[in-house]
C-alpha cells in the first residue's frame, strides 16, 4: 500500500467520520478515480505534437494515456469529426494515490508564486478539477526535450455528497487550498 493510501484508511476516515458526523464508515467519502485530460489543438496540423503529448502524460502517470478525439466538426477551427484532438489518462487504486502523493508534495510546490489552489472549482456535486499552465512542474519530464509547454486538467472524482465533504476529504489528504 502507498503511504498515503495508509494515511486515509488509519487517520483520514475517523477525523472525516467525526467532522462530518457521519453514523458509518462507508459513508466516509473517499477518492473514487483522478482524470488527467490535456487538450492538443496544435494536432490538427502537426500530428505529432500529439505524440508528444502522450508520452509527456504517459510519464506523469506511469500510465499509458489514451488520445481523445473530436465529437463534432468545427469548419472554423478546420476540425473534422473523429480527428485526434487530445489524450487522457484516468487512474484509480494505487496509482492514483501515488499521483496525489506526487502532486500535492512535489509538483504544486514547484509553480511559480503558489499561494494555494483556488476552492472556488468544485462541480456542486463533490468533485474538483484543477488547471495547470504547464507539464514541466513534474520532476519525470525533462525540461530539454519538451517541444512545447502545455497544460492540463487534473479533475478528483470523490464519492462525497457535497464540495464541502469533499473540500474536507481534500484537505486531510494534502491539498493546499488557499486561505481566504
Amino acid at each position: 500500500m502507498d503511504r498515503l493510501d495508509k494515511t486515509y484508511l488509519n487517520e483520514v476516515t475517523g477525523k472525516l467520520k467525526e467532522e462530518l458526523k457521519l453514523d458509518n464508515v462507508m459513508e466516509v467519502p473517499r477518492l473514487q478515480k483522478i482524470v488527467l485530460n490535456m487538450g492538443v489543438g496544435d494536432a490538427i496540423g502537426n500530428i505529432k505534437t500529439l505524440d508528444a503529448a502522450v508520452e509527456d502524460l504517459s510519464n506523469i502517470t506511469g500510465q499509458k494515456a489514451v488520445i481523445t478525439r473530436a465529437k463534432k466538426s468545427i469548419a472554423n477551427f478546420k476540425l473534422r469529426e473523429e480527428m485526434p484532438i487530445g489524450c487522457r489518462v484516468t487512474l484509480r487504486g494505487q496509482r492514483m494515490y501515488a499521483f496525489v502523493e506526487r502532486l500535492f508534495n512535489i509538483a504544486l510546490p514547484r509553480v511559480r508564486d503558489f499561494r494555494g489552489v483556488p476552492t472556488k472549482s468544485f462541480d456542486g456535486r463533490g468533485n474538483y478539477t484543477l488547471g495547470l499552465k504547464d507539464q514541466v512542474i513534474f520532476p519525470e519530464i525533462d525540461y530539454g526535450k519538451i517541444d512545447k509547454v502545455r497544460g492540463m486538467n487534473v479533475c478528483f472524482v470523490t464519492t462525497a455528497k457535497t464540495d464541502d465533504q469533499a473540500r474536507a476529504l481534500l484537505t486531510h489528504l494534502g491539498m493546499p487550498f488557499r486561505k481566504a
